[in-house]
Formats: C-alpha cells, sequence, structure tokens
C-alpha cells in the first residue's frame, strides 16, 4: 500500500550531501532536486519510494528516509497559480498573434500519440478543463470549439465553460469543417508537428488548401509559452519485466521481428509506442498513469540492434544489465541526429503513419529516406499473447475476482442502506486489490456512476460530482488493475438494494438485452480471417430489436501488464482491417444509458482461441474455427435478469459461467464471502 509520508523531516541539504557521500552515489543534492521535478511531474504510483533507485541500489536508511522526507517538502510547496480559463484563452490568442497565426489546434495526445499522457503534455485539460482521455481544442481570434466523441458528450458539458467554448461531436462535425467555416480565406492554420500523425496532417492539409487556408507546422508549441509553470518531462525507474511472465526473450523478439524487416528490405523500423517498445525490450516504467511504460522512442534495425531513446537517469544497473549491449541508449535529444542517420543512402525505413507524429516523418524524407508506411510491427506480435503471458493474465483474473467477490460481499450489504458515495466504493474496491501483492495499480480510473452518472459513458467522479447511491438504482461500476502478470478490465451493473417498482420492468429488459448481446458475442463461432467489426453486431442485435443502441465500441485489445487499451484489434461498428487470431485478449462490453436516468454495461476479458482448445472438435467443420474464453470470473447481478426475455441456451451460458466462477474463486475466500458467493451464482 502506497506512503509517501516520511518517518522524518528534512534535514537540509548539507545532512543529504553527507549521506549522499558516505553511500558513495556518486550524487549531489542538486542531481536529487533535479531527479524530483521528474518524478513529481510522474504518478505517485503503488510504490512512492521506488523512484530512489535511480540515486543507488540498496540505500541506507537513513539516506533512503532523507530522500523521502525532500521529496514530501517539494511536493508541499505550493505550484505556481494560473489564471482562470479566459485568461488561459486570451494568452493563448496573444501567442497566436504574436507567431502571425490565425488559429490553432490543441490535441489530448502527447509525442507517443497516447491515451495516458503525462502531466506535462495535458496541454487540453490544462486550457479548457476537460479530463477526457480524447478531444481536440480549436482556437481562432475570435471562436473556440471543443471536440470530443460520444463517451464525453455529457462529461464536456459539466467540465469545460459554455461561454468560451462551442460544444462539437468528433465525427459528426468534422474538425476542418469548422476550421473553414471559422478562418478566412488566406489564413493560417497552425498545429504542433509532434502532436499529430502524418495521416492527420495530410488529410487536414489538404482540406483547408481547397479552401484557401495554410497548415502552418509550427517549431515550438505557442501554448507551451504561455503556459505558467508546466511540469517537466517525468521521471520513473525502468525496471525489467521478468520473463517468466514475458514468456519470451527480448533478444528473441528483436531476432524475429528484425528477420521480419529484412525480408522486406527494410533498414529499420521506428518506434514510437511506448508499449511497443516495452514489449520489444521486455521492461516497464511508470511515467503515465495506469500504463505501466517509460515514455521513449526507439529504432529497430535489421540486424536485430535497437537505438533507445529516453532520459539515461531513468536506467537503474540491473535494467542496463537486462538490456544488453545490443540496445543502445541515447538521450532522447539525440532523436532527429538518429532519424536523420538511419536515412542515409536512401534507405527504406518503416513508420505506422497511424501512431508516428508529422515532426518524424517530415525528418526522414528530408534526410533522404524512403518511408514505408506500414503497422507497427510489434503491434501484431504484442496482441497475440504467449503460453507464459495468457497463464499469467489467467492467474492475475482468478486474484482480481476474488478481490471482486469480497467487494461485492460488502457492497451487497453497505449499498442499500443509502449511506454509501461513489468514492466510498472507489475507496473499497481499491483496498480489496491492494491486498495482493502482485498488484501495480488501477489499470484506468475507476468509473463508479450511482443513477444518472451511470448513463455517462466515461464518468470519473470527484469531490465536486460524489453522488449517494440511492436503495433502487442502478449503480455502474468498470475498474481495472495491473498485476505483474497480467491486465484486467471489468464492469458490472448493480442493483442498490431492490430495483425501483417505477423503473424495474425498464431496468431488467434493458439489463437483459445487454446480457444478451454478450452472452452472444462470448459464444461466437467465426472462421479464422474474422475481424471484430463483423462479430459487433451480434451484442448490440437484442438492443436494435428494441429500437436501442450504445454510441461506444463493443470490444477493445488489452495488453499484459501493460495498455488496458491495446490494438491493432477491436470489435466495433467502425471497419477494421485485422482479423482477430489466437491469443487476442479483448473485452465484451455492450451497454445502454439513459441521460439522466442509469447506465447499464456488462463486461468480461476475453481471449481468441481455436475452438478445438476449448470445446474439442466442431462437428461437421469444413473450415478453422475460432471462440473465445472468458477471462474474467465475477458473477452478473441475477438480480437485474429478466428470466422471461433469456433462452434456454442463453440462461445455460449464464448458470455454467456461474459455475466456474463459483469453482475458480471459492478457494479464496472467507467462508462469509463464500456463501454470499454460493447465493449469487445459484443457478437461474
Amino acid at each position: 500500500m502506497p506512503s509517501a509520508i516520511p518517518s522524518a523531516a528534512y534535514r537540509g541539504d548539507d545532512a543529504l550531501a553527507t549521506l549522499l557521500t558516505e553511500a558513495g552515489t556518486g550524487r549531489s543534492p542538486a542531481d536529487v532536486r533535479a531527479l524530483l521535478a521528474g518524478v513529481l511531474a510522474a504518478p505517485e504510483g503503488e510504490e512512492p519510494a521506488a523512484w530512489t533507485v535511480l540515486v543507488g541500489e540498496s540505500l541506507p536508511p537513513a539516506l533512503a528516509d532523507q530522500l523521502q522526507a525532500l521529496k514530501a517538502q517539494l511536493a508541499a510547496e505550493a505550484p505556481t497559480a494560473n489564471p482562470g480559463p479566459a485568461q488561459r484563452l486570451d494568452d493563448l490568442r496573444a501567442a497566436l498573434k504574436r507567431r502571425d497565426l490565425d488559429g490553432f489546434i490543441v490535441p489530448r495526445g502527447d509525442e507517443h500519440q497516447g491515451e495516458y499522457v503525462p502531466p506535462r503534455a495535458q496541454r487540453l485539460g490544462w486550457l479548457t478543463g476537460f479530463t477526457g482521455s480524447a478531444g481536440n481544442a480549436v482556437v481562432t481570434t475570435d471562436r473556440a470549439a471543443i471536440f470530443v466523441d460520444g463517451r464525453y458528450t455529457l462529461q464536456v458539458r459539466s467540465e469545460v465553460p459554455a461561454e468560451l467554448y462551442e460544444y462539437r461531436h468528433l465525427i459528426e462535425d468534422p474538425l476542418a469543417d469548422w476550421i473553414v467555416a471559422a478562418l478566412p480565406e488566406g489564413g493560417r492554420f497552425g498545429f504542433d508537428p509532434w502532436l499529430h500523425t502524418i495521416g492527420w496532417v495530410e488529410k487536414t492539409r489538404a482540406a483547408l488548401e481547397r479552401a484557401g487556408i495554410l497548415l502552418v507546422a509550427c517549431e515550438d508549441n505557442p501554448l507551451d509559452s504561455v503556459w505558467q509553470g508546466q511540469p517537466p518531462a517525468p521521471l520513473t525507474p525502468v525496471v525489467p519485466q521478468d520473463e517468466v511472465f514475458a514468456g519470451e526473450s527480448s533478444a528473441d523478439k528483436r531476432a524475429r521481428l528484425a528477420d521480419e524487416l529484412g525480408q522486406k528490405g527494410i533498414a529499420a523500423a521506428v518506434l514510437t509506442q511506448p508499449d511497443s517498445i516495452a514489449w520489444l525490450l521486455n521492461i516497464r516504467g511508470a511515467d503515465v498513469p495506469c500504463t505501466p511504460l517509460p515514455l521513449s522512442f526507439a529504432i529497430l534495425s535489421a540486424d536485430a540492434s535497437v537505438e533507445l531513446f529516453l532520459d539515461p537517469r531513468k536506467l537503474a544497473p540491473q535494467t542496463r544489465a537486462h538490456l544488453g549491449n545490443r540496445v543502445r541508449v541515447r538521450p532522447v535529444e539525440e532523436f532527429g541526429a538518429a532519424l536523420d542517420a538511419v536515412a542515409r543512402g536512401s534507405a527504406r525505413v518503416l513508420a505506422d503513419p497511424t501512431c508516428t507524429s508529422a515532426w518524424i516523418v517530415d525528418r526522414l524524407h528530408l534526410a533522404g529516406a524512403r518511408v514505408e508506411r506500414d503497422g507497427d510491427p510489434c503491434a501484431l506480435p504484442k496482441a497475440c499473447k504467449n503460453a507464459a503471458e495468457l497463464d499469467g493474465t489467467r492467474a492475475a483474473h482468478v486474484r482480481d475476482g476474488a478481490a471482486l467477490v469480497r467487494f461485492l460481499h460488502w457492497f451487497s450489504d453497505a449499498a442499500p442502506t443509502g449511506t454509501l458515495t461513489e468514492l466510498e466504493v472507489v475507496e473499497r474496491l481499491l483496498a480489496c486489490r491492494r491486498e495482493n501483492e502482485r498488484f501495480r495499480g488501477v489499470s484506468f480510473d475507476t468509473i463508479a456512476g450511482a443513477g444518472p452518472n451511470g448513463a455517462i459513458v466515461h464518468y470519473r467522479v470527484t469531490p465536486e460530482t460524489d453522488r449517494r447511491l440511492e436503495p433502487g438504482s442502478l449503480f455502474l461500476l468498470d475498474s481495472g488493475a495491473q498485476y505483474l502478470d497480467g491486465t484486467t478490465d471489468v464492469t458490472r451493473t448493480l442493483a442498490v438494494g431492490e430495483p425501483d417498482p417505477a423503473m424495474a420492468a425498464e431496468m431488467r429488459d434493458r439489463f437483459t438485452r445487454v446480457l444478451k448481446g454478450h452472452i452472444a458475442l462470448s459464444t461466437a463461432r467465426f472462421p479464422r480471417g474474422t475481424t471484430g467489426s463483423q462479430l459487433d453486431v451480434l451484442a448490440r442485435l437484442p438492443l436494435w430489436q428494441a429500437g436501442l443502441d450504445y454510441d461506444h465500441g463493443t470490444g477493445h485489445g488489452v495488453g499484459s501488464f501493460l495498455s488496458v487499451h491495446e490494438g491493432p484489434q477491436r470489435v466495433s461498428k467502425v471497419g477494421n482491417t485485422v482479423a482477430l487470431q489466437p491469443g487476442m485478449i479483448l473485452s465484451n462490453e455492450p451497454g445502454y444509458y439513459k441521460t439522466g436516468a442509469y447506465g447499464i454495461r456488462i463486461e468480461n476479458l476475453i481471449v481468441v482461441q481455436p475452438v478445438e482448445e476449448l470445446a474439442g472438435e466442431l462437428a461437421g467443420a469444413e473450415r478453422p474455427m475460432l471462440a473465445f474464453e472468458p477471462l474474467t470470473l465475477v458473477p452478473v447481478d441475477r438480480a437485474l435478469i429478466e428470466r422471461a426475455l433469456l433462452s434456454d441456451a442463453e440462461a445455460a451460458w449464464v448458470d455454467a459461467y456461474h459455475a466456474r466462477v463459483r469453482e475458480s474463486l471459492s478457494p479464496l475466500l472467507d467462508d462469509a464471502a463464500r456463501r454470499w458467493l454460493e447465493q449469487a451464482t445459484a443457478p437461474l
């Protein structure tokens, strides 16, 4: 359990200098303060003292204590005061005017196009107040708009001032159309080339040029110039991921991918996704919330060597030894020169256009490279988990399921009293998961939506929005965890006591239709070569039959002690050409949301497997067939199931699933929780 409270007060830099010298660290107090600036710009994590390895390994207790004391002192210092949202907007407009720009786009992403970004890169949040994981703000001299997708249409209205920003739908209101309408012909619209992919730039440039508007790449980000107290880059230790969990050595992975590059005549691949680099090198970090990765870039060459670009201070001696002499660590500042070098002689260099920034691709072109636009070579092998990774994630789901059952047992008694709040639920669930020694944090911010808050798809409770769980209402709980051996993500919709009689029939109808869709996808049998988009309709059909739907994807890929949202596979209305393959882990999460009333979602993680490995040969099959194995082991709330809406086969699936949950988890529970589980999983 994290505890950032030191056992003694900080005694000053002179005392620290003495301790550092006595321990032979070769560090000064100034070095430590520089380290701590980055440490404090990273998530606290489950092991708040882990950063001290950056000072030295096996530190004397007195030194470790003073390092933590200094950290606490620096954390307590008052942050730089920032102006209000209106002033921030004015300041940005002034910066644009100085650069002769008529408009500018502020995306949610960072240089790696990742879902989770460090405080330094949270430009959209700083400017607008929006805390969602996807979106853009567009600012012109006299107008501003924020674009979000269907997950955030309610949230954005509660966080972003309507008097400053127009609310726009990311899909239904094309961003380029808004810019064309807002800027005059001959206008200059700016963007940060580090924060947008080459594909976005080319598409947007073409749309704007048709209207006589010039898309301008900024040498530096105008927003950064007015962000007072912008945090530094995060600084956390890079640690090896044990091969027991990884299932394959980094050297073998590099050799396998390098051989594929060589066969295609490609000299090198530029890797910009930190989770791909973490997977390839069997390393983990803690630079961003919820995802155990170090922010970095890498170049994988056809000779299986790798250049890794990150702050060298992140590497403890054991990690350098783990990487070996075929991985050269270089500061991020040398990345541009390395791109120039790899491009020499018109070399063919691979870059994934969906996640590589325009700055990188432009640099390669200027250096003479023949840029091959193709998928990240790590993405598919990372998605297809090996036997060790699957064994690990199964074990993680058993332990996670036991934690959830202990929580649900408590919830069944506490919730009907009407005294619980969303924040109390989040804290209790976290405490249950922390009892596991392999727990390393949540895999995303827990979504705990009581009543109408459950209708906000990606709702995040705050002290300001914290809502009491009212008896008779529905409670949507979507949570996940990072364990050393796997990543979990599970959603259950729970009745708070007995459902409100006035709404009970509708609630049970909607819940059961969501459950029917969940079962349909869970039990699908499909030939090799099938994509997730081809299966998406199975989960929606029971809702469609009642004129209902949900405005999000049905399933996303999930990593192995990595990102809870992982590609390239997905189950969605949106077309996807990536076929589902054995070892791919996905979520199965249909839902229904009634604005202002309640939300429903049922989510398990599932893994693609050959049919014969799950249920024996499929009689009469003429093609190789695949199926899904459930990984998540958590009861579904039987109080919300309308049995008459289920077919006998669907009811049998629920009973069989609950029997598996009961059998798998009972050995890990105390007598009281085991008795509750037996009741919760009783046959329909």
